[in-house]
């Protein structure tokens, strides 16, 4: 149930902005409204559905300051986490990767875009597995479905499968300084990372900053 309607939120089947009524996804998916609600507590709780009080849910509406939020801390977790997958890999977990890889490449080849993102995103979850780190894992768990939202908003399937070929090379060979730039340049976020005053430039994100010296306090 509630991995049926996260997929649906990654794979755009349910667009943001959206209603969720429990009702009508009871009806829908041939279930009582019980397991239904739970499973909107879960996506709540995981960030891709936002509660209306009172009246029903919705799937979440990223903004763009929430989008700079999510790759500003993607960004540090992507760099750790492939530098210590390429330190650490072994063969079963190699093993591992290419079959994840070679299931992306066989999605994209097939223009099957659902599961060519869904396998790229198992991709990044495969290397955090690799990389051997008990809290990182668990810091990828709480952010993952927003993640695997992130990664599923990329168009160029193609140009993805090559970056990930490239970053397994990286990996296989230990080569932690090509996997540091690699990830970087798969990212396209060097600047959240080397310019901590990148949303001054932007006319969005100008008002998204989490340190105004001249806001209230919370209380």
């Amino acid at each position: 149930m509630t991995r049926q309607i996260r997929d649906e939120i990654v794979d755009r089947v349910r667009v943001p902005g959206s209603k969720l009524v429990e009702r009508d996804l009871a009806a829908e998916l041939g279930v009582s409204r019980v397991p239904v609600r739970e499973a909107l507590k879960t996506l709540v709780a995981e960030g891709l559905v936002t509660l209306r009080p009172r009246t029903w849910a919705i799937v979440r509406e990223f903004t763009p300051a929430d989008v700079a939020d999510l790759n500003e801390v993607r960004s540090a977790l992507e760099v750790l986490t492939f530098r210590l997958a390429a330190d650490r890999r072994s063969r079963a977990g190699l093993e591992r990767l290419r079959a994840v890889l070679d299931a992306e490449l066989a999605a994209a080849q097939a223009g099957d875009e659902a599961a060519a993102r869904r396998a790229a995103a198992d991709f990044h979850e495969a290397v955090t597995a690799i990389a051997g780190n008990d809290l990182l894992f668990e810091i990828d768990t709480l952010l993952r479905s927003r993640i695997r939202w992130l990664l599923a908003q990329h168009e160029n399937l193609d140009h993805v499968v090559a970056e990930h070929e490239a970053l397994y090379q990286a990996i296989a060979r230990r080569d932690v300084a090509s996997v540091s730039e690699l990830i970087l340049a798969h990212m396209g976020n060097i600047r959240y990372l080397d310019d901590p005053t990148w949303r001054d430039d932007d006319p969005v994100l100008r008002g998204a900053s989490h340190h105004d010296e001249d806001a209230v306090p919370r209380r």
